[in-house]
């Protein structure tokens, strides 16, 4: 079994979370399947000093980042097709929200990448798994956006501690046409019909422990599912 891990970058606040990232393929290679990193050749939206939090005066490339995290072994995402996996995975970060689409900026009235959303709605179309971390699952609300697929999907729950608005998030992405659910970091949400899953990770106040557990349901989820 081959699953795709969709990398937007290398570091939360401007790319992928790193921690989902390593956690997805460490869940991936548990489950006795192969990993395929997959990232996009172009800018990312900018860069981050990880420290101060402050932007950096410099360029950065999307694949370049990832293959610090695939250790130099990943795919261009127009040289992958459907053909060549049985699921994706996106693991969560800014990037989903800046490189992948321009959520953080726009909200709900975003655009995505027209790879990225080739890539998911190709494998929407011939019925291959999803999963979507932490805030991913705008990505897959963009891409899905004026189709007849209503996705089920959660990025959290507004019951619980989180640092961001976990209200907002799920009433923007119900704005593209999508349905959420509030769901704990213990929690994942799988839509059976469009074989969804998505997981809160790093949405919540959690730890390193917490969200590899949650990692780990989202990909024993999908293991079932294909």
């Amino acid at each position: 079994m081959k699953i795709g891990v969709l990398l937007s970058g290398c570091g939360v606040y401007d790319g992928a979370e790193i921690q989902e990232a390593v956690l997805t393929l460490l869940a991936i290679e548990e489950i006795g399947a192969e990993a395929v990193c997959i990232g996009v050749n172009e800018p990312q939206f900018h860069v981050i000093n990880h420290i101060s939090g402050e932007e950096m005066g410099e360029t950065r490339n999307m694949m370049v980042e990832a293959s610090r995290v695939s250790r130099g072994n990943i795919a261009e995402i127009s040289q992958v097709s459907p053909a060549d996996l049985d699921a994706l995975v996106i693991p969560g970060g800014f990037g989903s929200a800046k490189n992948f689409t321009s959520w953080a900026f726009h909200g709900p009235q975003s655009e995505i990448n027209p790879k990225v959303k080739l890539l998911i709605v190709n494998m929407i179309n011939v019925g291959k798994p999803i999963v979507a971390l932490c805030v991913s699952p705008v990505v897959l609300a963009k891409a899905l956006e004026g189709s007849s697929i209503k996705a089920d999907m959660t990025i959290g729950t507004d019951k619980e501690d989180s640092p961001y608005n976990i209200k907002e998030f799920s009433d923007g992405i119900e704005q593209t046409g999508a349905l959420t659910e509030m769901k704990s970091i213990r929690e994942i949400q799988v839509d059976s019909t469009n074989k969804i899953i998505t997981a809160p990770c790093y949405m919540m106040d959690a730890s390193i422990l917490d969200v590899r557990k949650n990692i780990r349901s989202a990909i024993e989820a999908l293991k079932e599912l294909v």
